[in-house]
């Protein structure tokens, strides 16, 4: 395994800004993601993601 985070970026969700691996603590990031841009999009894809967990036929918690 690589210890190379050099294409590692976080979305901060104190500051709401982007970071690269060398930031904050984990429990206040999201990601890796793969580029900045990415990162910054890190609640829209969450809810993204929430989303089809909520909407996968798949899974049925009633």
């Amino acid at each position: 395994m690589s210890d190379d985070h050099s294409n590692e970026w976080y979305y901060n969700v104190d500051t709401g800004k982007v970071e690269p691996y060398e930031g904050a603590k984990a429990s206040k990031r999201l990601g890796p993601y793969s580029s900045p841009e990415e990162a910054a999009r890190a609640l829209e894809i969450a809810q993204e993601r929430n989303e089809a967990w909520d909407n996968d036929p798949k899974w049925n918690d009633d």
